[in-house]
């Protein structure tokens, strides 16, 4: 069951940009990434916050104390929801100046290299060989695919390409800010309770300055719908459950379900089209994310943080 529930969370984090693309035609990246935050972290901190209160009422009673909530986690988790909630229009700018397959498989690609790479400024840890291999063709992968594009669009759009390199880059600060706290003995819902709650309340203020009269259609409430509560309030609880009882290994293996998915999508569903360059990046890019895959089997404390879509 907990092979499913990260699987499941990897498809339904890769469904989100061919959501945004199949959305109404006025929508911005600022807009569909605030109504996302807004609805998905205010459901997601709900959902988490009542499974981080069965936790603690089944916590055994010789289990190691609960850490007592002061300012730094406050600060930490707060953090966490700052980064996600930049992380949405950074991302769906990615994939709307380049496409869903290009946008979020760079995105995706770049952001556990560079989440290893925050982890060794914080920590002077050195990386493994196979990380550096990894690395170094996850790095080629995303070269190939900028330089590459779709067919006949001359290449990856700059800005487009900085938006998904800066969705990725927000992902690897949660990833080693989440890491810090489940080292210090927080209970994983909380953590990304925590995460919901802190990004909707940074997304809120802003609400009243983007046009979000998309949402009088029916196309554009689903999609918010479903970008919030799918791949946000689910998507994570279903993760955050289901890596509690996984490997690291098998874990990060799962988690390739993602840009596999949403390349699938774009390709198929949004009838987009690369040119051979951009499919030599995407195939150099997918063998350095199975060579991460694999290197994660060194040994490492499978508890969970969130890995987005």
């Amino acid at each position: 069951m907990h092979v499913f529930a990260v699987l499941a969370a990897a498809v339904l984090f890769g469904t989100t940009g061919t959501s945004q693309a199949l959305g109404p035609d006025d929508t911005t990246p600022l807009s569909i990434g605030v109504m996302r935050m807004v609805i998905g972290g205010t459901g997601l901190a709900l959902l988490a916050g009542l499974l981080a209160r069965r936790h603690a009422r089944r916590r055994p009673a010789d289990a190691r104390p609960a850490p007592r909530l002061g300012l730094r986690p406050l600060l930490l988790m707060a953090v966490t929801g700052i980064c996600l909630a930049l992380y949405q229009p950074l991302f769906f700018l990615g994939t709307e100046r380049n496409g869903v397959a290009v946008g979020t498989v760079v995105a995706l690609g770049s952001a556990p290299v560079m989440a290893g790479l925050l982890e060794w400024l914080l920590t002077r840890r050195l990386p493994t060989a196979t990380w550096a291999v990894a690395t170094g063709a996850a790095t080629i992968g995303v070269v190939l695919l900028g330089a590459g594009g779709d067919v006949g669009g001359g290449g990856t759009d700059p800005a487009g390409l900085a938006g998904s390199l800066g969705a990725a880059a927000s992902f690897a600060v949660i990833a080693n800010v989440q890491r810090r706290l489940l080292d210090a003995g927080w209970d994983p819902f909380t953590v990304v309770g925590g995460m919901g709650a802190s990004s909707a309340l940074v997304a809120l203020p802003v609400l009243p300055f983007v046009d979000v009269s998309w949402l009088a259609e029916p196309a554009g409430l689903a999609m918010a719908l479903w970008l919030g509560l799918g791949t946000i309030s689910v998507a994570y609880v279903l993760f955050t459950w289901g890596l509690g009882g996984l490997t690291a290994a098998t874990a990060a293996t799962l988690t390739l379900g993602e840009p596999l998915t949403a390349a699938i999508l774009g390709l198929t569903v949004l009838g987009e089209r690369l040119s051979l360059l951009a499919v030599i990046g995407l195939v150099v890019l997918g063998i350095g994310l199975a060579l991460l895959a694999r290197g994660s089997r060194a040994p490492r404390d499978p508890r969970p943080f969130a890995v987005e879509g």
